[in-house]
């Protein structure tokens, strides 16, 4: 279920971990980008690959930002926002975003596409958004539509592109759910078939018949499945 009430009431951040590897996942796969993977999550999805528990350390945004510092910015294409659910860390984002922004470094937020309210307070710094489109039949979780309505209104103007878990579940219905919402906000639509650790829960036939159903009704969608655990990266 959604869960709001874990929001970040100061300006500090539990991150769980800050490296560099090679985006796997949608549009921007082979980019180098530095990863802050925030702790914690509103969302509690069946298929969610991310350990919270073991070690984590608080920082300010000054404290992060000097982690930072250390790795060859050079080399990065962007810095990816991920988790857990960084937007649950707005008030400390309000803050480290612009110190990123002081130095020229494009922002990539990885999000659950839930908490539209906490991405108005940030979306300025934001460079490139990668939102999910949540299906039931693959989270286990409640409808999560009306959420990521309200979120992708909020992104209009900005580069913004929506991946989808999937699995033998999805549903006709679920289908045109999402169709429907790129439609009225003009997305990529990313098909991400779910993972078995770096094997496909289903089979290229089946993800393939699927692409075809979302390319019947709506062009701009692509079928791309998680290449970092094909490559052994993080």
């Amino acid at each position: 279920m959604i869960n709001e009430e874990i929001i970040h009431s100061d300006d500090t951040a539990k991150i769980k971990e800050v490296f560099a590897s090679i985006q796997g996942e949608g549009p921007y796969i082979g980019a180098k980008q530095l990863f802050i993977r925030f702790c914690d999550c509103n969302l509690r999805c069946h298929y969610c690959d991310t350990k919270f528990d073991g070690d984590s350390e608080e920082f300010t945004p000054e404290q992060l930002f000097d982690v930072i510092k250390q790795f060859d910015l050079n080399t990065i294409y962007s810095v990816s926002l991920t988790g857990g659910e960084p937007l649950l860390s707005v008030n400390f984002l309000e803050k480290f975003l612009p110190l990123l922004k002081e130095h020229n470094q494009k922002i990539y937020l990885e999000t659950n596409a839930t908490l539209p309210d906490e991405l108005k307070k940030i979306i300025q710094y934001i460079d490139v958004v990668a939102a999910d489109i949540k299906l039931e039949s693959a989270t286990g979780m409640i409808n999560a539509f009306e959420a990521h309505d309200r979120f992708f209104d909020v992104c209009a103007g900005h580069e913004c592109f929506a991946k989808i878990v999937f699995d033998y579940n999805i549903t006709d219905n679920e289908i045109e759910k999402c169709v429907e919402l790129a439609q009225k906000y003009k997305i990529l639509l990313i098909l991400q078939p779910k993972m078995n650790e770096e094997v496909m829960s289903i089979t290229s036939v089946f993800a393939v018949s699927v692409l075809d159903k979302f390319l019947k009704k709506y062009p701009k969608v692509r079928l791309i499945p998680q290449v970092h655990k094909f490559l052994s990266v993080r």
